[in-house]
């Protein structure tokens, strides 16, 4: 074989057939076969890059490590620009077992490179790529020192640094990345957000910005990615410390404090947000923002009334004349439409005023000055009013000319998936489930879960209980619940749990008293009777329900007892977190028992650590650890 191979190396199809060879050979694992090719070959230098790695990998991999070092050497002597070749022969002393030789090779090639940033990435490369990623840093730290240039490679050792799990040193990378290129904040943004999930790492992000605004207080990204990690942590008061020392350095067009305050007020903290839309009020009076941080404030504000259990109609009446002021005093601003349609829900939910909340969204709908969106808007608002007033015909009517002109938005989503719960509450789950089945891939996340949550309720019931029974009666008191009938509703909750307790009662007799002739069917079980009450998959929704109805009616101690039964009774069910969740929450905004709700957060962290809660709980639990100290007059 070799006698021919000598004969036809110099042509190139010849030589390239004999290349394809050697790699079937190595393929194949029959090894010496391919060996004796690539010898052969590798006696034409030209040859050398087209066979050079396979060849290379053959000798280590035969322990030939003598012969790999006499071929490297070679090969470095025929290409010696090829910087691989030079640090293949490095890998060839790592084999044979001389880290120290090979350490001090690697380090002279590093040093002999360092001043050429392009050489320097192709040495870092090969290391990344052979998973010699110390080598990979070292060479590219050696380059910024020998050019004094702190500036090289930030991206690329930021994602070094990931490898080997040196999270500080790839934050700091990151950092130093987006300062050069500005425009890719949210790009880090996102990164960051993907790498950095535990509370300590964004704990240490946060202090190393402090560190770096203190530093540089001039470089706006370092501000802005401050206010961005006190997000992810929750802590709305130091995003909203943070966005006031932005705006006041940076004095944007929009104001930061503003996007703070809104998502301060979307996240339920409505202090903060009432803090930061007061803060805008005052200082960008002659603005763009004033309007909004005018409304949100009157949003928040009202928040907090709806949040403090009873809910005092008085204070809510103010608020509608600040809503009604705000109207009058801007009529040509769209906000002034936003804040009728606020007003005109509080007269329908909160102050039993359905027909003055009907006439005031009718004239919203019919004022040419309202945008399509917010005319739609009011028309789901005053179809669900329609709902309290036992008129489901006009409310079916309302959500389907939303469906029709926002086709593929999110109100007309959302006008679909009204006409879902709406065929829910009248008992007919088949319908409700063709609209839902369409709801599951909607571009709206929320309304995408509140369909999908709704669907598994309906399909986990009716194929335990094929009747619908217990279905049918809890989505009676839901639509009671909707309508304010809250005795009526609290009766058949009532109902719901007595039954439940009989059937369980049932439940226990009947397996005791089960005989063999029972068994054969001769007698009709109690187990197989199905009746109200007896379906064990609800009961926890009846508990979850009527235990926010005894809350928003001030009975926090009934409350929390309800929230307990499902934990005791329900602990693998899907609202046991949610349960425990609200237990903290009753402690620590309504009973004020700080030392209560610290337990509670603490043990729901250990308990539910992968809980949509989860976040929020740390939060408030350092808080009321006093992490964060707010002032209240900041």
């Amino acid at each position: 074989m070799c006698i021919l191979l000598f004969r036809v190396t110099g042509q190139s199809q010849d030589r390239d057939t004999w290349i394809i060879i050697a790699r079937e050979y190595q393929g194949k694992g029959e090894k010496e076969k391919a060996l004796d090719v690539y010898q052969t070959l590798a006696k034409s230098p030209e040859n050398i890059p087209l066979i050079h790695n396979d060849y290379l990998e053959l000798l280590l991999d035969l322990g030939r490590f003598k012969d790999a070092e006499d071929y490297a050497e070679r090969a470095i002597k025929r290409y010696n620009e090829e910087i691989p070749y030079k640090l293949d022969l490095g890998r060839i002393f790592l084999a044979y077992g001389d880290a120290t030789k090979a350490d001090r090779y690697f380090k002279s090639i590093i040093k002999m490179y360092s001043s050429d940033i392009y050489r320097t990435k192709t040495i870092s490369d090969y290391f990344t790529k052979h998973r010699m990623v110390e080598y990979a840093i070292m060479a590219m730290l050696q380059a910024r020192e020998t050019t004094m240039n702190s500036n090289l490679y930030t991206l690329e050792l930021a994602n070094l640094y990931r490898i080997q799990g040196a999270r500080e040193q790839m934050v700091s990378e990151y950092l130093n990345y987006v300062i050069q290129t500005p425009g890719n904040l949210n790009y880090i943004k996102n990164l960051l957000q993907v790498l950095l999930t535990k509370p300590e790492e964004l704990e240490s992000l946060e202090g190393i910005l402090l560190s770096r605004v203190q530093q540089y207080p001039n470089m706006e990204v370092y501000a802005d990615l401050l206010i961005w990690v006190n997000l992810q942590q929750k802590n709305f008061y130091g995003a909203y410390i943070q966005a006031r020392a932005y705006d006041r350095k940076f004095r944007k067009e929009n104001s930061k404090t503003l996007e703070i305050a809104q998502i301060s007020l979307n996240n339920k903290d409505f202090e903060n947000a009432d803090r930061s839309f007061a803060y805008v009020i005052r200082e960008f009076s002659n603005t763009d923002n004033y309007l909004p941080a005018r409304l949100g404030r009157i949003q928040a504000r009202e928040e907090k009334i709806k949040n403090r259990f009873p809910v005092e109609k008085d204070s809510l009446r103010e608020i509608i004349s600040e809503y009604e002021a705000f109207a009058k005093a801007y009529p040509n601003d769209a906000s002034s439409n936003e804040a009728v349609l606020s007003e005109a829900l509080l007269h329908a939910y909160y102050l039993d005023e359905k027909d003055s909340a009907i006439f005031k969204l009718n004239k919203l709908i019919g004022n040419p000055r309202a945008s399509n969106q917010l005319k739609s808007k009011a028309k789901l608002e005053l179809g669900d009013i329609y709902l309290l007033k036992e008129e489901p015909w006009e409310a079916t009517l309302l959500y389907s000319q939303v469906e029709k002109t926002q086709k593929e938005t999110i109100l007309g989503y959302e006008a679909k998936l009204k006409n879902a719960k709406l065929s829910y509450y009248k008992g007919d789950f088949q319908l409700a489930m063709e609209h839902l089945d369409i709801l599951k891939a909607a571009t709206s996340r929320e309304i995408s879960n509140d369909a999908m949550e709704l669907s598994i309720r309906i399909f986990e019931n009716i194929t335990f209980d094929s009747t619908g029974t217990d279905l049918k009666e809890y989505a009676s008191i839901e639509l009671l619940l909707l309508q304010n009938k809250i005795d009526e509703a609290l009766v058949k909750l009532d109902e719901f749990k007595r039954a439940e307790t009989k059937w369980m009662t049932s439940k226990e007799a009947s397996a005791l008293r089960l005989t063999p002739v029972q068994a054969q069917g001769d007698s009709v079980l109690v187990l197989e009777q199905r009746s109200f009450g007896s379906n064990e998959r609800i009961i926890t929704d009846v508990y979850w329900l009527e235990a926010n109805l005894r809350l928003k009616r001030g009975e926090f101690v009934s409350s929390i007892s309800l929230l307990q039964q499902i934990l005791d009774k329900h602990s693998a069910d899907v609202l046991a977190d949610d349960a425990y969740f609200l237990q903290g929450e009753i402690y620590e905004q309504q009973l004020k028992d700080n030392e209560k709700a610290m337990e509670i957060y603490r043990d729901f962290l250990d308990q539910y650590p992968g809980s949509v809660f989860a976040a929020e709980a740390r939060k408030r639990y350092r808080f009321l650890r006093g992490d964060f100290v707010e002032n209240p007059n900041p």
